[in-house]
């Protein structure tokens, strides 16, 4: 069973679904709606966690997340969105650079993809990763968003 909350926030509605005890997804300015035998609208304790540390993190409070994970793709994409959770706060690598750190040099390509695809943005922070030339480029939520968060985070 899937669960969702959705929570205003100053970047817009934060839609967050659990299933099995673990954080699948996050949309951001999509209000997701309760889907009959799919997605119910509950208020678990996981769900009130997330809600939490996200007010916490987009108030400038929060640096770290401490909430299970279990966002769905292919295992390239999975040792990308891993690799993500190891950028520190406030900080940038390129595309390149996460392409290495995964032992394919070559793939900058396919990380921006991976990263396009993170179902759990913000807590899997894509948004610290830029162009190889340090322009914000390529993020999902949009731009203003990508800066936004990159601002808050200096």
């Amino acid at each position: 069973m899937k669960y969702i909350k959705n929570i205003e926030t100053k970047i817009g509605n934060i839609a967050i679904i659990e299933e099995e005890n673990k954080i699948i997804e996050i949309n951001i300015n999509e209000k997701i709606e309760e889907v009959e035998n799919e997605i119910i609208e509950k208020d678990t304790k996981l769900l009130q966690e997330t809600a939490n540390q996200l007010k916490e993190y987009l108030l400038g409070k929060r640096k770290q997340f401490t909430i299970p994970l279990n966002p769905k793709g292919t295992p390239f994409m999975k040792k990308v969105w891993t690799a993500l959770c190891e950028i520190p706060y406030g900080k940038t690598v390129t595309y390149g650079e996460i392409a290495k750190k995964i032992g394919k040099p070559k793939a900058s390509r396919a990380v921006g993809m991976a990263n396009h695809k993170n179902p759990i943005p913000i807590i899997i922070p894509c948004h610290r990763v830029i162009g190889s030339n340090g322009k914000l480029v390529g993020y999902a939520l949009g731009l203003p968003i990508k800066k936004f968060l990159l601002d808050l985070e200096k």
